[in-house]
């Protein structure tokens, strides 16, 4: 490919990652006959721009904001563990909200309240508070960029949230084992279990039916989860044994949802 002038190779950039998803320096380099530096600034710039995020080797799409997270989106599951959640919530506190569609669900609730503070890893949820009229203090934990999870991750965002207390932490599951805790597929949980270390309450949002899931990686243990909000389908006996762990299992209603 012959060279192009730096404006069209950025376009070109921008075209070649949005119909890959992904793209690789060194890859970009070749195909642009330029070296992997002038790359690098390249991505540098156009992150700056807000057209890309950039990661180890590369750069991704950048992940869209409220679009993503709309009321339309969400299920009326999720919204009633959503609705139930944000009932825990007092004005003026220090909340911690974890990437996942369960706890994004929490966000059009917290118009209801005045002067939060919100940490997150999740550049959607950081993205939908600041388009807000009611729009709280946001923090970023930065960190590594997490294609899996679609969050930040890491050291660097473990060792910034210990800088920090909270009131309430609100994390998701990707399953639910009665007699461990919250289980993930992914097994960064490093940042979730920094997450519950930092804040006074662990507030699990999880439908009951990811009680159905046998997933390997234990994330957040019971003993230090403060309480599970979950929908009413929960068995009453799994309800108990969670509770012997001294979590406090609340139930949102849901039993006309879909009748």
């Amino acid at each position: 490919m012959q060279k192009r002038n730096t404006q069209q190779r950025r376009r070109a950039i921008v075209e070649q990652l949005n119909l890959a998803g992904e793209v690789a320096v060194d890859e970009l380099a070749k195909l642009f006959s330029t070296s992997e530096v002038t790359i690098r600034k390249d991505l540098i710039e156009l992150e700056s721009n807000g057209l890309l995020l950039r990661k180890f080797g590369g750069a991704i799409l950048l992940p869209t904001s409220s679009s993503e997270l709309s009321d339309e989106k969400v299920s009326p599951r999720k919204k009633a563990i959503a609705a139930t959640a944000a009932s825990l919530i007092k004005d003026h506190n220090r909340i911690i909200i974890d990437s996942g569609s369960t706890t994004a669900a929490l966000l059009p609730e917290l118009k209801h309240h005045t002067g939060l503070l919100v940490m997150t890893n999740s550049l959607q949820v950081a993205n939908y508070l600041l388009e807000q009229e009611n729009e709280p203090k946001v923090l970023m934990t930065g960190g590594t960029w997490d294609t899996q999870s679609f969050s930040f991750q890491g050291k660097m965002a473990e060792l910034v949230l210990q800088e920090y207390n909270f009131d309430q932490a609100f994390i998701g599951a990707a399953g639910l084992d009665p007699k461990k805790g919250t289980t993930t597929f992914n097994e960064l949980t490093q940042l979730s279990q920094a997450m519950a270390r930092v804040s006074n309450q662990v507030v699990v949002m999880a439908e009951s039916e990811k009680l159905q899931r046998k997933i390997p990686n234990v994330e957040l243990p019971w003993e230090v989860i403060s309480v599970l909000v979950t929908d009413d389908q929960i068995p009453e006996n799994v309800k108990q044994q969670i509770e012997q762990y001294g979590v406090e299992v609340i139930c949102a209603n849901t039993t006309k949802i879909g009748a």
